[in-house]
């Protein structure tokens, strides 16, 4: 099937106007094979590397095949990190946001009352990391019985972690008439086992990069002393210019140093690792999507669940110990068809991991000079310049799924017997309003939330002001959030 738009696949309207939106143009190679098949509810084992647009290849599929009408959740997608479950979350609320599909992230270190609050309303998608997901079935806060796709991504990692057993004692509890797709970038024999003992007749489907890390990344190698990694690590940066930059350490208290040096030379960056609190690694990684500063420093942790379209250049400060880490953290450039650059910093003492990681990945890596003193005088006046502007983010998903949407808050909910066909039947009456301007809404027990769509939010808060719902009077007002 050569699929060369998306238009030529048979998913619904409200779909294909959010791919519009999102600018989903071309399919992915990962996206031409699996979504065919997945519309065929067929079982599959994927293998592609991360970058290659897989979250979509499988949101696609299931945001159109879900019922919007079923209030129990009917996908479940495990994630091996928090971080990538609120990207997948994310993406498939806005593949899915004119049909109003509703995800929940479920992870720990979150409290647990506010997802069971969350699991209560209507749910299409939960997306979340196999401990919480176990917690919450043993707890029956999550039901499972209306489950008709099950969606393991990233397996190989999910297997470093230690989730296998949780990860398969959660599908013990599925129904067993659902479909179950596996993604993976490499595929241990562990993974394999499980595919085979869980799946039916699945399909393999394997994305042939020519080699394991994409062909959009120029990887190169600088040897250099530990004590000298800091001023290298300044001249690379004033040399190279990027527009945004990922710094790669081993520990945390490798970024800890990291940053403050760079926050001391007055570069705009922000830290990344294990040690901080949930809430703060989230703000982090969204203020580097939306280009609040240029320089991100970070442990593995970030390597998986960011997915920024232009990231320019990632930059090994220590040689990651697992072969595997340098494909999942160079992979964060060279993205959705851009160029991007990957340099790795080796001291004397880690040509063995290097070794290692050129056997993996297939070549050697090219070793580079240092800049030198000429060409880093040479760059300090556009690096200067650079540093004061503010990154542009051209290509922020979200925001552009999000810019015509008004969030209305009302006053009433469940207790005062108000459904989501109550809000429709009233909104839609509004003259210049129709139900497909209406996006997704939530209803608690004293309040509930409305998306209003393509920017007739204005219009739809103050006829609001004056109607009545269900016979009942009720405030209405801009959500804060």
């Amino acid at each position: 099937m050569s699929n060369r738009s998306f238009e030529d696949y048979h998913v619904s309207e409200e779909i294909k106007r959010a791919l519009a939106v999102l600018k989903y143009e071309t399919p992915t190679e990962v996206q031409r094979e699996v979504i065919p098949l997945a519309m065929k509810n067929q079982d599959l084992v994927v293998k592609a590397q991360t970058g290659s647009g897989k979250t979509a290849s499988f949101g696609i599929p299931v945001s159109d095949m879900i019922e919007w009408e079923e209030k129990k959740p009917q996908a479940l997608i495990l994630t091996p990190t928090r971080e990538l479950a609120v990207q997948v979350r994310e993406d498939i609320t806005n593949i899915g946001r004119f049909k109003r599909i509703k995800a929940v992230a479920v992870y720990g270190k979150e409290p647990f009352s506010k997802q069971k609050d969350e699991l209560k309303l209507k749910t299409h998608v939960v997306v979340g990391t196999p401990g919480r997901v176990m917690d919450h079935i043993e707890r029956e806060t999550l039901v499972l019985d209306q489950i008709k796709y099950l969606i393991i991504d990233e397996a190989d990692e999910m297997l470093n972690k230690g989730f296998i057993d949780e990860v398969e004692a959660i599908i013990k509890e599925l129904p067993s008439n659902r479909v179950t797709m596996v993604f993976s970038a490499t595929l241990p024999k562990d993974v394999e086992n499980l595919c085979h003992k869980y799946m039916k007749d699945p399909i393999q489907i394997e994305i042939e990069s020519t080699r394991v890390t994409a062909d959009t990344i120029e990887h190169s190698l600088i040897e250099v002393r530990e004590e000298e990694k800091i001023s290298l690590l300044k001249d690379v940066t004033i040399v190279e210019n990027p527009d945004s930059c990922l710094i790669f350490c081993r520990t945390k208290e490798h970024v800890d140093t990291v940053y403050s040096e760079l926050d001391r030379a007055g570069y705009p960056c922000e830290r990344l690792h294990g040690g901080l609190e949930q809430e703060d690694r989230f703000s982090v990684m969204e203020g580097f999507k939306l280009g609040n500063f240029r320089y991100l420093v970070a442990t593995d942790v970030a390597a998986r669940g960011i997915d920024i379209d232009n990231v320019t250049l990632v930059i090994n400060y220590d040689v990651p110990m697992e072969k595997e880490s340098y494909v999942h953290r160079t992979g964060r450039t060279g993205r959705a068809g851009n160029k991007g650059k990957a340099i790795t910093f080796s001291t004397p003492f880690e040509g063995k991991f290097i070794k290692a990681i050129e056997r993996y990945i297939g070549f050697e890596l090219p070793a580079i000079e240092a800049p030198s003193h000429l060409e880093v005088a040479g760059g300090k006046a556009a690096f200067e310049e650079k540093l004061s502007g503010r990154r542009i983010v051209r290509n922020n998903k979200t925001a552009r799924i999000n810019q015509d949407i008004m969030k209305l808050h009302f006053s009433g909910g469940k207790k005062k017997k108000i459904r989501a066909v109550d809000f429709v039947g009233t909104i839609a009456k509004i003259p210049g309003v129709t139900a497909e301007d209406i996006g997704i809404i939530t209803i608690h027990d004293q309040m509930s939330y409305v998306d209003i769509l393509n920017g007739k939010g204005s219009l739809v808060l103050q006829a609001m002001e004056n109607a009545t719902i269900k016979g009942k009077k009720l405030k209405v007002s801009k959500a804060i959030k």
